[in-house]
């Protein structure tokens, strides 16, 4: 669902792609920008509590995410192995920081429970994305699974925006370590079965 957004999205940050090419400003500037106003945002506002706010402003910087690719088929500049490499490095950081100001958020109030499932939606996070860059090192596909990035992205910040009605965070959570899980299991899986093809 969320790929098929992906063009609608585009359309709309097209402009703003247009005017930072004539600004001077590249793919891998953009990219940058968005990953520590994503890192700033998350670590500052999430511990607090200000999790709608936090919400708010780190959507606004991973919007960022498609810009960059905006800005490079412009003719930015930096559309280039060095910068697809930067960009995924960028979003691991960036993810890291999102989930683990909510895992602080969670260890501030005690929860431990919440801290560990949060943790453990860090670590799965981390597997779905190394499984599928290792494969496809090796020549192979891993282009599937239930939850990839954009999917947890959404699940995390939904779900801390709604923090406010009860259950919804912590279910958010739940949900995001499970999907994680169940996308690593299908990762392995999918690499296991074209090694065995003939």
């Amino acid at each position: 669902m969320l790929k098929l957004l992906r063009p609608a999205m585009t359309r709309i940050l097209t402009p703003l792609g247009r005017a930072l090419v004539r600004r001077g400003i590249g793919p891998n500037a953009v990219t940058a920008i968005g990953t520590v106003g994503t890192v700033v945002s998350a670590l500052f506002f999430f511990p607090q509590g200000l999790l709608q706010v936090g919400t708010l402003v780190i959507t606004v910087f991973v919007l960022f995410d498609l810009l960059d690719g905006v800005v490079a088929r412009l003719g930015g500049g930096g559309g280039s192995t060095w910068g697809a490499f930067l960009d995924s490095t960028l979003d691991r950081v960036a993810d890291a920081a999102i989930f683990g100001g909510l895992l602080l958020y969670f260890a501030a109030r005690g929860d431990l429970l919440l801290t560990a499932v949060t943790l453990f939606a860090v670590v799965a996070g981390g597997l779905v994305s190394y499984a599928k860059a290792r494969a496809e090192s090796l020549g192979l596909t891993c282009d599937v699974g239930l939850a990839e990035r954009p999917e947890r992205l959404v699940v995390g910040l939904v779900a801390a925006f709604f923090s406010f009605v009860p259950y919804i965070l912590a279910l958010g959570m739940w949900l995001l370590a499970a999907a994680s899980a169940v996308t690593v299991v299908q990762r392995v899986v999918h690499v296991h079965r074209q090694t065995r093809e003939p």
